[in-house]
C-alpha cells in the first residue's frame, strides 16, 4: 500500500513537472514576442512625447516672435500726418501696448452671379510683427492662413481654403485686412516709405489726402531660400477732417483692376485702447479709388486685445 502511495505521489510529481515544462514552453515563446513589442511600444510613446514637446515648443517660439512689441530703437520721429493718424486710431500708448489682437467675424463673399457665401472666421493680428492668421471651420474641414512680413503660408487646409475667397487671391485678402487694421504700425515700419499729397481728393463725397506707400529694398533678401514677395503697391487715404486712414487702394492685385479696402464703425477694443474697424469691406474700384463693386464684407462681433 505504501508502495502504491509512493508511486502515486511520484506520478503526480512527474505530471506537475510536465505541466510546468509545457507552461514554460508556452510562456517563453509568448514573452519573446511580447518583449520586442513592448519595447517598440515604449519607443513610440517616448517619440510621441518628444514630438509633442518639440511641437509645443516650436509653437511657443513662433507666438513669442509674432507677439513682439515695437522696436523703439528703429522708429524715427514720424511726420505730423502720421501722428494725427495714430491719435485718431487710439494713440501711441495704446498701440505700443497691443501685441496681439483677436477678432471673431462673419464674412460674406459676393459671387459674380449675384449670390453670396457666408462664413465665420477667426482673425489673430500681430501689429508689430506685420502678421495675421485667419482660420475657419468649413463644411470640408478647417483651414488656416498666415501672412507674416510678406510671406504667405497655408498652415492648415482640408480642401475648402483653395475656394476662398472666390474673387480675390488668398494672400491679397489677408494683406488687405492686415493693412486696414494695423495702419498705425504700418506707418512706423522702417521697411516702407510714405509720401503725402498736398491736395485733398473727393471720393464718394468725402475729402481725403492720398498717402503713397512704397516698399524699400530689404538688404540680404535675395539670399533667403523663400524670400517674401514684395508688398502690394498701395495708396492710403487719410480723412481730411478726422485724420483717420479708413481706406487703402491697392493697384496690382487683380490684373488691370484696382481693389480697395475700407474700414467702418471704428471701435475701442478696450477702454482707452486702440480703435479698429468693426466692419471691413473690399471693393473693386477705378484708378481714382471710386468704388464700383463690393466683393467682401467682414463684420466683427468680438474684438479683444489678448497681449
Amino acid at each position: 500500500m505504501r508502495t502504491q502511495n509512493s508511486k502515486v505521489r511520484t506520478q503526480k510529481s512527474e505530471i506537475r513537472n510536465q505541466k510546468s515544462e509545457v507552461r514554460s514552453q508556452i510562456i517563453c515563446p509568448l514573452s519573446s514576442v511580447l518583449c520586442p513589442l513592448s519595447s517598440v511600444l515604449m519607443l513610440v510613446i517616448v517619440a510621441a512625447f518628444i514630438f509633442t514637446g518639440c511641437q509645443r515648443k516650436y509653437k511657443e517660439d513662433v507666438v513669442e516672435v509674432l507677439t513682439s512689441g515695437p522696436d523703439l530703437e528703429t522708429i524715427s520721429v514720424p511726420p505730423d500726418y502720421v501722428v494725427r493718424a495714430i491719435e485718431a486710431a487710439g494713440g501711441w500708448n495704446a498701440w505700443a501696448a497691443t501685441k496681439e489682437l483677436q477678432l471673431d467675424c462673419v464674412v460674406t463673399f459676393y459671387q459674380p452671379d449675384g449670390s453670396f457665401y457666408l462664413t465665420e472666421q477667426h482673425h489673430v493680428v500681430y501689429p508689430w510683427s506685420n502678421s495675421i492668421q485667419i482660420s475657419a471651420r468649413e463644411p470640408q474641414g478647417m483651414f488656416a492662413w498666415q501672412l507674416s512680413k510678406g510671406k504667405f503660408d497655408v498652415l492648415q487646409d482640408s480642401g475648402q481654403g483653395h475656394a476662398l475667397p472666390v474673387v480675390i487671391g488668398s494672400s491679397h485678402f489677408v494683406e488687405m485686412i492686415l493693412s486696414i487694421i494695423t495702419m498705425p504700425a504700418r506707418f512706423l515700419d522702417e521697411s516702407v516709405g510714405f509720401s503725402k499729397e498736398a491736395t485733398a481728393l473727393k471720393i464718394q463725397g468725402q475729402w481725403y489726402y492720398p498717402i503713397t506707400k512704397r516698399s524699400r529694398p530689404v538688404v540680404g533678401a535675395e539670399l533667403e531660400l523663400e524670400p517674401a514677395r514684395p508688398l502690394s503697391k498701395a495708396v492710403f487715404y487719410q480723412d481730411r477732417d478726422s485724420s483717420l486712414v479708413d481706406m487703402i487702394l491697392f493697384d496690382n492685385m487683380s490684373g488691370d483692376d484696382f481693389l480697395a479696402v475700407r474700414g467702418y464703425d471704428y471701435t475701442e477694443v478696450e477702454k482707452e485702447g486702440i480703435r479698429v474697424p468693426a466692419r471691413i469691406e473690399i471693393f473693386r474700384t477705378d484708378s481714382s479709388g471710386n468704388l464700383k463693386k463690393r466683393l467682401v464684407e467682414i463684420d466683427c462681433h468680438t474684438l479683444r486685445r489678448t497681449k
